[in-house]
C-alpha cells in the first residue's frame, strides 16, 4: 500500500441511501464487510442499512468483531429476527455474520481493515476476501472494487483482480453506487442480466 488508512481523506458513501447508515459504512471496515455479506437476495439499500440497524440493536454506535464473535448465537439471531427483520433470511444471515466475525478474530485479531491493509497486491487481496466466510468469488471481486473505487484502497493490480467490477465508468455493482441515479443504473443493469438469463433459459427449453 502506498498510504495507510489513516492517511486517506474521509470517505463519503451513498450506498444505503440513509445518512447514518452510510456514515457507519464509511468509518467502519467491519460494517462495510457485514453490509457486503448481507447483500444477497434483498435490495442493496436494505443490506447496507443492516450494519447500522444491528449496531443500534446491540446498543452500540459501531460494530465490534470480538463482541459479535463471542455473542450467544441464539441471542444474536434474535437481533436479526426482531421485527423489522434485518434480512429476508435473518436466521441464516445472523449465523453468517457471526462466522465472519469469528474468522476475523482468529485470523486478523478482530481488525477487519487488516484484510486489505496487509495485502501485497490486488490478487492477494482478492484471495484474502475470498477466504472470508460467506464471500464467494463474485462477492470478493465486488467488495475489492468497492474498496478501490470508493475507499481509495488500490494495491497494484486491483482493477484486474476485481474483474469486470473494477472497470472505470461501469455500473455493475454496489461499488459503483454514489447516489440515487447510479443506484438506478446498477439496478437496471442487474434487471437486464436477469432478463437475459430468463431468455436464454427459455431458448434452451425449446
Amino acid at each position: 500500500m502506498t498510504e495507510s488508512d489513516k492517511d486517506r481523506p474521509p470517505v463519503t458513501l451513498r450506498i444505503a441511501q440513509n445518512p447514518e447508515a452510510d456514515a457507519l459504512l464509511a468509518r467502519s471496515p467491519l460494517a462495510a464487510l457485514v453490509g457486503m455479506l448481507l447483500d444477497q437476495q434483498v435490495p442493496m439499500e436494505w443490506a447496507f442499512t443492516g450494519p447500522r440497524s444491528l449496531a443500534r440493536r446491540m446498543g452500540r454506535d459501531d460494530l465490534d468483531a470480538q463482541e459479535i464473535a463471542a455473542y450467544d448465537p441464539e441471542a444474536f439471531a434474535g437481533l436479526f429476527l426482531t421485527k423489522p427483520a434485518l434480512h429476508r433470511y435473518p436466521g441464516s444471515m445472523a449465523k453468517r455474520v457471526q462466522q465472519l466475525c469469528q474468522y476475523l478474530v482468529t485470523e486478523y485479531d478482530g481488525d477487519a481493515s487488516a484484510v486489505w491493509t496487509g495485502a501485497s497486491d490486488g490478487a492477494d487481496l482478492r484471495k484474502r476476501l475470498n477466504a472470508l466466510p460467506g464471500f464467494g468469488t463474485q462477492k470478493a471481486q465486488i467488495f475489492l472494487a468497492l474498496l478501490g473505487k470508493q475507499f481509495g484502497v488500490r494495491p497494484k493490480g486491483w482493477r484486474e483482480a476485481a474483474g469486470p467490477y473494477g472497470e472505470a465508468g461501469s455500473h455493475r455493482s454496489v461499488a459503483d453506487i454514489t447516489g440515487p441515479e447510479s443506484l438506478a443504473e446498477v439496478r437496471a443493469y442487474k434487471q437486464h442480466l436477469k432478463q437475459a438469463a430468463r431468455t436464454a433459459e427459455r431458448s434452451a427449453d425449446q
